[in-house]
């Protein structure tokens, strides 16, 4: 095994993917959300990426790969394919890193060339592993070991927007402009981000710094999961697994929850709480339209006891735009009584010049 794992080594070394800039993180925001692409060396399953990554639900994953809620742990994944995995970021010396996850333990033959390159299918350098776990001797490690892997993110806002930070491995034949169109940015956004100039040095394989736009909510400070951060194109499952979030562009961007209808994660919960607003007969993700107004019954966090609820009205633009006095049947009106005035006047005149006319 030992030799056979030198020979990928050696071989790695001519052929290892691009890896990454480290992703620029200034944030105030000290930990966030985050994901990366993982294309999987081996055949594997949702389960297992699971524990290898340390992400604490399957939900997780299944949500920023918008995978049915129901699928179940040992969903098959092929080699070589791609799949986004969520992890938490913290911002550290001006870069990003992921918050000491995951952690990988050293096997006999292993070498850092090879844990970076094809365990972790070059989503970190030898360099990376190396300072964030303070080895003096790169060439030196040991069975047992363990090792955190610093995958690349950020927390830092967009052109004033927030953001999650996707870590989009980029495909062979790939470009910025595709990238930029698929994931709903622009060319200069990215070649910004990723300190790039020209973007025909695009690499495949290179790990890219893509903001997807989070959509607005209205869960407030108090709530167990503030701030919920859900990028364009994901869901999660939040609520201790009773309340489900979509993110999308279509709902321009407004955090669009629902009663998940699964049972509760939490063992102080037996049931899901009530998803009712207070003073209405709405549950979360229900509407009613009256006149003017929608009220929207939405999704405000929630704590150890309850989920909490917010009632939203908006006003519809076509009722704003316009006013009592200015629709067009009101100007209609006035201008065709101008009309009978100007008439009545110009009678009076005529009568009058015939009058005197007449004495004349």
């Amino acid at each position: 095994m030992g030799i056979l794992k030198l020979f990928l080594t050696l071989s790695l070394l001519s052929i290892a993917p691009t890896g990454h800039a480290d992703f620029a993180c200034s944030s105030n925001t000290t930990n966030c959300e985050a994901l990366i692409d993982y294309v999987t060396p081996n055949a594997t399953t949702l389960s297992k990426l699971k524990t290898f990554f340390g992400v604490k639900s399957l939900r997780s994953i299944l949500g920023v790969n918008n995978l049915p809620v129901s699928t179940s742990g040992s969903h098959a994944v092929s080699a070589q394919e791609t799949v986004r995995i969520p992890f938490s970021c913290i911002c550290t010396n001006g870069t990003g890193k992921s918050n000491k996850r995951p952690i990988y333990t050293v096997v006999s033959g292993d070498s850092l060339y090879y844990i970076a390159n094809t365990v972790f299918a070059g989503l970190v350098t030898v360099a990376d592993i190396g300072a964030a776990n303070q080895i003096q001797n790169v060439s030196l490690i040991v069975p047992g070991q363990k090792l955190w892997i610093p995958l690349p993110c950020s927390c830092d806002k967009v052109n004033g927007q927030t953001v999650v930070h996707y870590g989009h491995v980029v495909a062979s034949g790939s470009s910025v402009a595709q990238i930029a169109q698929e994931y709903g940015s622009t060319v200069q956004t990215l070649l910004t981000l990723n300190n790039m100039s020209d973007p025909s040095k695009l690499l495949a394989g290179q790990v890219f710094d893509v903001p997807l736009k989070a959509c607005s909510s209205s869960v407030n400070s108090s709530s167990d999961d503030y701030p919920l951060l859900v990028g364009n194109g994901t869901y999660v499952v939040t609520a201790n697994d009773c309340v489900l979030c979509n993110c999308s562009s279509t709902n321009n961007y407004t955090l669009d929850c629902q009663p998940s209808e699964l049972k509760p994660s939490s063992s102080k919960w037996s049931t899901c709480p009530s998803t009712l607003c207070t003073g209405s007969s709405l549950n979360i993700g229900n509407s009613t339209s009256t006149n003017c107004n929608t009220t929207t019954c939405s999704y405000a966090g929630y704590t150890n006891q309850s989920i909490l609820t917010a009632l939203e009205v908006t006003t519809n633009q076509t009722c704003s735009a316009s006013s009592p006095g200015s629709s067009p049947s009101n100007q209609a009106s006035k201008i065709h009584l101008g009309g009978w005035i100007s008439a009545l006047i110009l009678a009076f005149i005529h009568s009058f010049v015939l009058y005197f006319q007449h004495f004349w």
